[in-house]
């Protein structure tokens, strides 16, 4: 998926705009979006306003690029996973391992993307995004109850959002330098996900 995110910009020597960001986000997220000023994200960056507003226009722009890390590779998932012949449940199960990945590899942008009150219109459309997510999610487990591969007694809404907030959980607890691997973690939450709903024995999540 094509973004309408400009490139990093380049200014002084050992400050560009994606090592930026990652120290702009520990402020959004430790002191919350609303909250955080531009004169702590200097500081944090041990940079002066001016310079910081090389590499930003605002802090709209900053809060916008941190949330395409996140929301950007969980729509490729999606529209890889779309683009994939086979039923439902193989879509479902490329889609959760895939989300699992993303919730580890870009951790503290999906933490700040869960964090939001959308109490601006940067917000407001990711938040949108967000839904559109799980709709998304909702409508593969409409097809796999269709197929027969879903229990019928669980709505496919509730089974999106139990697993989409099983793949969120992850942030607040994944190490990257603990016991489990990304992908150890993504077939742990697909036996989760395949022996909470309930799919038929033949279903094979693994």
């Amino acid at each position: 998926m094509e973004s309408s995110i400009e490139p990093p910009r380049r200014g002084r020597p050992g400050h560009d705009q994606n090592s930026m960001l990652e120290v702009i986000v520990e402020v959004f997220t430790d002191h919350g979006y609303d909250a955080s000023s531009l004169g702590m994200i200097a500081t944090r960056l041990g940079l002066s306003k001016s310079a910081v507003y090389h590499h930003f226009a605002s802090k709209a722009e900053m809060l916008e690029i941190a949330l395409e890390r996140a929301l950007g590779e969980l729509e490729r998932v999606f529209d890889d996973a779309e683009a994939q012949e086979g039923d439902a449940v193989a879509r479902i199960r490329y889609i959760v391992r895939e989300a699992v990945l993303v919730a580890c590899e870009q951790q503290q942008y999906l933490t700040l993307l869960l964090r939001l009150h959308g109490n601006s219109e940067v917000e407001l459309r990711a938040l949108e995004r967000r839904r559109v997510l799980t709709a998304r999610l909702r409508k593969t487990f409409e097809e796999a109850r269709a197929e027969g591969s879903l229990r019928d007694d669980l709505d496919p809404g509730l089974a999106a959002r139990f697993t989409f907030g099983l793949v969120n959980s992850l942030v607040e607890w994944y190490r990257p330098d603990g016991p489990n691997s990304p992908q150890a973690l993504a077939d742990g939450v697909l036996s989760y996900v395949r022996s909470g709903l309930r799919v038929n024995e033949t279903t094979d999540f693994r």
